[in-house]
């Protein structure tokens, strides 16, 4: 991974994205969009973890977070671990799910290359973490994030995007308790 890519200043804010393998449509369904808003909150309330935006797509997560505890590469690793474990087993139990024999093959086809995983890979490595120096990159990003979900035609406003932390930033109370960029 290049040095560009790495959390240089816990001190500072970052932008990072992170990705199920093989940009798989998990998040389609809001079982498993609420795994990774309770581990979120989790997060927030017990590693330090200081999120000031957030937004997850259908297969992707990003966030603009910061820390004053743990080092944000272990808190999103415990995080990613975490979410993986919880959101495989509950596509595994979901009878409802009806891409569940491709989605745990995939997962397993995945993990299987990587010899870091016991059986599945949910999450792709990298979290490519880029550093806010300044106020007109954060600006840029916070825009970005909370447009996203606009940019691919789920929603027409971004604050009436669920799960996002849009709401929030036009004065209404978002599903995750968030620091707010000034």
């Amino acid at each position: 991974m290049s040095r560009n890519y790495k959390f240089h200043n816990q001190d500072q804010l970052y932008f990072v994205t992170f990705t199920t393998v093989h940009w798989i449509d998990v998040f389609t369904r809001n079982i498993y969009k609420d795994t990774v808003v309770d581990s979120l909150r989790y997060c927030v309330t017990h590693k330090g973890l200081e999120l000031y935006a957030w937004c997850i797509m259908t297969n992707h997560v990003h966030l603009i977070i910061g820390t004053h505890h743990l080092p944000m590469q272990d808190i999103l690793r415990d995080m990613k671990r975490h979410t993986s474990k919880a959101i495989i087993k509950s596509i595994a139990e979901n009878s409802q799910e009806s891409r569940k024999r491709w989605m745990l093959w995939m997962f397993e086809k995945a993990g299987k290359r990587n010899s870091n995983n016991q059986r599945y890979q949910f999450w792709q490595q990298h979290n490519h973490p880029i550093m806010l120096w300044n106020n007109k990159i954060m600006q840029q990003k916070l825009e970005y994030i909370h447009h996203n979900p606009v940019k691919a035609g789920i929603v027409t406003e971004p604050e009436h995007y669920l799960y996002s932390s849009a709401a929030d930033y036009t004065g209404e109370r978002g599903m995750i308790d968030i620091n707010f960029i000034e």
